[in-house]
């Protein structure tokens, strides 16, 4: 039996799971691990990727990541969860990095890590690191109050049982692969979110901090928001209306 399930939804990604799963595959760790990849009504060659790198996979009907990352967890078998994407590259030692909070600390459930962007057209690493400071400063903020905005569905993990336990990723409105800010199709409730809180009706969020265990992302939904100038406006004018609730608190639900 598996000590750690990592699980990737995937909704055409042909062209980007090999990447993640290559990464994944050049883990450094003694603990057995499974990799089950979640494909989600793919209409390019992705699962034909999977078949042929052999990846354990199962089929999601419905569309919708939450729908995608619940399965995965109805259909892992590690007493840990890790949550990654098919866009992403996961660092050697991230595995064990991210389920050590959840072994030595008793009221650790669930666990969540920082990233950084792979540049994408004409948008530099300079730029894209300056972006990346002002979240980091916002994840600090948000931490005592409304920490489970910080937990984000590429890069966290939890007591599979705990996750299971306390109503999963279930959520009243299932947002697409592709959940650009500003978008017609943007729905602000997301599975990550909504897993965090349903966490924290056992026990603790960490987040973790080091530098071996940081992530990188492809910046791709920061495009599709019209480069990193409208995506931080978009982001900004988000942020400033919740300031006060970053510090105090709210009833309002913004998972």
């Amino acid at each position: 039996m598996p000590e750690v399930s990592v699980v990737i939804p995937a909704w055409n990604e042909a062209d980007n799971i090999f990447r993640s799963l290559s990464s994944l595959a050049a883990t450094n760790t003694t603990r057995k691990v499974e990799i089950i990849v979640i494909n989600n009504n793919s209409t390019d060659n992705t699962q034909i990727v999977l078949d042929k790198l052999g990846v354990k996979s199962f089929h999601e009907p419905k569309q919708g990541i939450s729908y995608a990352r619940q399965l995965g967890l109805m259909v892992a078998k590690g007493h840990f969860h890790l949550c990654a994407d098919s866009d992403t590259f996961y660092p050697p030692s991230w595995i064990d990095l991210m389920v050590e909070p959840m072994i030595s600390e008793s009221n650790v459930v669930g666990v969540y890590g920082r990233y950084s962007f792979m540049p994408l057209k004409s948008t530099g690493r300079l730029t894209l690191a300056l972006y990346e400071s002002i979240t980091g400063l916002l994840i600090r903020l948000r931490k005592t109050k409304r920490e489970h905005l910080n937990v984000l569905g590429f890069n966290m993990g939890f007591v599979t049982q705990v996750g299971i336990k306390n109503g999963g990723f279930n959520v009243k409105n299932v947002r697409k692969f592709h959940n650009e800010l500003g978008s017609e199709d943007f729905i602000e409730e997301a599975e990550d979110g909504r897993m965090a809180l349903n966490l924290k009706k056992t026990g603790k969020l960490k987040l973790v901090t080091h530098s071996r265990a940081r992530v990188f992302t492809s910046s791709r939904r920061l495009d599709a928001e019209g480069g990193i100038i409208k995506s931080f406006k978009n982001r900004f004018r988000l942020h400033s209306s919740r300031l006060i609730e970053y510090f105090t608190g709210s009833n309002v639900d913004h998972s």
